[in-house]
């Protein structure tokens, strides 16, 4: 007599852009039951499914695609993924409650700081909030279609949730789910505290989003200029002070890690000029105004990254 297999996890994906579509089609390719929630994409996303154009995976097409224009017609999952942009994370937080099976786990994969604090409050008790940190160059060409440059690592922490004050269970949960990545072919690995690794992300995020909305420049140009370099490892010392301020220390070498790393890069526009190009709001809050908040609160001014948030500001408005 042979038992039956359990079944596999159910993964949602809120919102299918470039993060949302790439992770979404690696672990769909893998063998997971994946569902992906869209907007305006839906219909080229039904008729053609999800092309990526890996500089990594070469060429790979996910269709059919199990896609949804409605979060009311997706079965409840086990773990969602939210792939969308910070500015709308409060106003999302119905969506995730209606499509997630009870006691899911909903992790952010997005870029700044306090963002799961935001979302916290309006969600549901019983459902596990995790931060994810993607370390991946990619981004949208067009509906459905994933352009993916270099890396790709993902990263997880435990925010809150019903284990919050067992250690134990939070680990088996992160393990968890960095292992449904490792399976899709994903490096991932388990973080102990989500804050000090969101500060590590701000190390590139800070000066490299920024200054490619602000002097119109990719990796590439922003790195061949005395400058722009000399801007861009003040601003990264800068984070790196008010991390430490804050109480999480960052090895002395990391922001000479992620400079070096980046001069490797080819052409490569941050997801920040991308938003800015498309008359999307900037996520200024998450990467620069909670940031300079807890710096400031902790004795720490950074004035670099202040002008720069000013600046961004100004530019943000007017595009608006």
């Amino acid at each position: 007599m042979t038992s039956a297999v359990e079944p596999g996890p159910r993964i949602g994906i809120i919102g299918t852009g470039a993060i949302g579509g790439f992770y979404g089609l690696m672990l769909a390719r893998a063998g997971f039951d994946v569902h992906f929630l869209l907007r305006s994409e839906y219909a080229a996303v039904s008729e053609r499914g999800l092309q990526l154009n890996s500089a990594v995976h070469g060429a790979l097409n996910l269709h059919p695609v199990q896609a949804y224009a409605n979060a009311a017609d997706m079965p409840p999952c086990d773990w969602l993924l939210v792939g969308t942009k910070t500015t709308g994370n409060v106003e999302l937080a119905p969506t995730i409650a209606q499509v997630a099976a009870p006691g899911a786990k909903v992790v952010l994969l997005q870029n700044g700081l306090g963002i799961e604090d935001d979302l916290r409050e309006h969600l549901p008790e019983s459902l596990h909030l995790l931060g994810g940190l993607c370390y991946i160059c990619v981004h949208r060409s067009g509906p459905g279609i994933v352009e993916h440059q270099a890396m790709g690592r993902v990263s997880l922490g435990y925010h809150s949730g019903s284990a919050t004050h067992d250690a134990a269970r939070r680990q088996a949960i992160v393990e968890e789910g960095a292992g449904l990545f490792r399976e899709a072919g994903i490096d991932s690995q388990a973080m102990p505290d989500l804050d000090q690794a969101r500060w590590h992300k701000l190390v590139w995020n800070v000066p490299y989003n920024g200054l490619s909305v602000l002097l119109g420049a990719n990796t590439s140009t922003l790195m061949a200029d005395e400058s722009s370099r000399e801007l861009i490892q003040g601003l990264m010392a800068e984070v790196v002070q008010g991390a430490r301020a804050c109480g999480h220390e960052i090895a002395p070498g990391y922001a000479e890690q992620m400079f070096n790393m980046t001069e490797r890069l080819t052409d490569y526009w941050p997801s920040m000029y991308h938003d800015h190009q498309h008359q999307r709001p900037l996520e200024l809050a998450a990467i620069y105004a909670r940031p300079l908040a807890a710096a400031r609160a902790a004795g720490c001014e950074l004035p670099r990254m202040q002008a720069l948030y000013q600046a961004l500001s100004f530019i943000d408005r007017r595009n608006g």
